[in-house]
């Protein structure tokens, strides 16, 4: 039998991992949107997913879901994408 202080551990890592999972499973979801929106050649719709995984990006950052240096990657090869359609 664990003790109690760390089953109450376990319950809290427990949590902390789906609600990380959860936020990185929203990134990856918008980031397919954008990339789709580019292979569609719509402008349009790729600036509105472009903003929209740049919000959830910025906010994995600030929950430390995910790193920093990892997320300004992924930001600047989406810019860098999103400015060879125009």
């Amino acid at each position: 039998m664990a003790k109690k202080s760390a089953q109450r551990s376990e319950r809290r890592n427990q949590v902390r991992r789906m609600l990380n999972r959860a936020a990185k499973s929203k990134v990856r979801t918008s980031i397919k949107k954008f990339e789709e929106a580019l292979k569609a050649n719509d402008k349009s719709a790729a600036e509105v997913a472009m903003k929209e995984s740049f919000k959830l990006l910025d906010s994995a950052v600030n929950k430390n879901v995910m790193h920093r240096n990892t997320v300004d990657r992924k930001k600047s090869r989406m810019a860098h994408a999103f400015n060879k359609l125009a």
